[in-house]
């Protein structure tokens, strides 16, 4: 398997990280947990209960480190496409390499794609339906995709089409994240 960045550590990147660490690919979550969910009320996200978004970003951040994805508190500050297909990622003291990044944070991601030559569009990022963006290996979520209209249950949506966009082509084949009872 190989080693996915995500920047940013709201609804989008967490529902990423979750699915991308419990089907076993290395999976870095960079942020500083400064997402809008702590300025947000869920009335309505499916299957929760009323609940501050607060109190959801908590949970949500045990869920994605108890599945054996990592979450780093710094800023991501530049990526590089490396000639191999990859990406150099520098964020605080480390430098770390990625076969996939997904961008799942405000205006600092739109200015990473920006650097990366992912140009948004009236103000937001263009994705296909994978949420893959124009450069191949480079994902967009959440408020960079749809800043007038994001949710957190959309955002969360997003994250995992990135996760499993990524997981099928590493695959070679469509994967599906189906969790059985009886199993």
């Amino acid at each position: 398997m190989g080693r996915t960045v995500i920047v940013g550590d709201g609804a989008a990147g967490l529902s990423a990280a979750l699915l991308l660490a419990k089907n076993g690919h290395d999976t870095r979550v960079y942020g500083t947990d400064r997402t809008l969910l702590h300025h947000a009320h869920l009335h309505n996200y499916l299957g929760l209960p009323d609940t501050s978004g607060s109190g959801f970003q908590a949970v949500a951040r045990r869920q994605v480190e108890q599945v054996g994805a990592r979450l780093v508190d710094a800023e991501v500050t530049a990526i590089e496409a490396t000639e191999g297909g990859g990406f150099t990622i520098h964020a605080g003291d480390e430098t770390v390499d990625a076969d996939h990044v997904v961008l799942a944070g405000g205006r600092s991601c739109a200015r990473l794609a920006a650097g990366l030559g992912v140009a948004a569009e009236d103000g937001s990022i263009p994705v296909d339906a994978h949420t893959a963006t124009s450069l191949p290996g480079v994902y967009a979520a959440g408020h960079l995709v749809y800043p007038t209209r994001s949710q957190a249950i959309i955002s969360a949506g997003d994250g995992a089409k990135a996760a499993l966009d990524i997981l099928s082509r590493e695959a070679g084949r469509d994967v599906q994240d189906w969790d059985n009872a009886g199993d």
